[in-house]
């Protein structure tokens, strides 16, 4: 089925910037290809990273600077990337970032396996379940979330996102217990357990404070 969509209906607000999921939109199969708008300047649009970890796809990555403008820095090199510039990085390995010099700034990336089929990362399927939680349909989410871990059990970020969407059902047991077999997993997400407005609802409950590994508010003095 062919379509059409203006980037401005397929963002989602990720960190410091917005994720534009059009690969998900579409529905696309072959490739992939999604793409980040600044909400500022100064902010990495494209985090440090590389394609070799757990949950990336291990991609060589085309990008392209749509509008604005930004500095990549690829293996050390800086490019400066006005609109209408292309930067392919062919090593997954490769360490890049981009940081949007202007807000607006929006970088397409396109990207896959040389001579494979082309299969989701586990970091994209993990964040396009975030979509349920901009609308506010946190059943969605857990379903999602819940199909993910079926497909790849003990996904961290996966139980952490579950875990959210249970707390903001009001589904305290539910969400105390993955957000337990994900800081299990990865013990990282503690700090971002700690201060996550997700959990607004179950944080004063004690097995929240061991589980995130704070004191228990019960016990605590002012």
């Amino acid at each position: 089925m062919s379509g059409s969509a203006h980037i401005s209906d397929l963002t989602l607000r990720v960190g410091s910037n917005n994720w534009a999921m059009v690969r998900g939109h579409f529905g696309i199969q072959s490739f992939g290809i999604n793409a980040y708008v600044a909400a500022e300047a100064g902010f990495p649009i494209v985090e440090e990273h590389d394609e070799m970890g757990d949950r990336s796809g291990k991609h060589e990555e085309l990008y392209f600077v749509s509008e604005g403008r930004a500095t990549f820095t690829v293996e050390g090199d800086e490019i400066d990337a006005p609109a209408g510039t292309f930067v392919f990085v062919r090593d997954p390995a490769a360490k890049r970032k981009a940081v949007a010099e202007e807000a607006g700034t929006t970088i397409v990336i396109a990207g896959g396996r040389p001579g494979e089929a082309f299969t989701p990362s586990p970091w994209e399927r993990n964040a396009s379940g975030l979509v349920y939680f901009a609308s506010k349909e946190y059943d969605k989410a857990v379903q999602a979330y819940e199909q993910m871990l079926e497909e790849t059990p003990g996904d961290a970020p996966a139980l952490y996102n579950l875990a959210c969407a249970e707390s903001l059902l009001g589904r305290k047991a539910e969400a105390l217990e993955h957000l337990r077999q994900c800081i299990e997993a990865e013990a990282d997400f503690k700090k971002h357990a700690v201060e996550d407005p997700d959990f607004d609802e179950i944080r004063d409950d004690p097995e929240f404070s061991a589980i995130a590994g704070q004191p228990d508010p019960a016990r605590s003095s002012s």
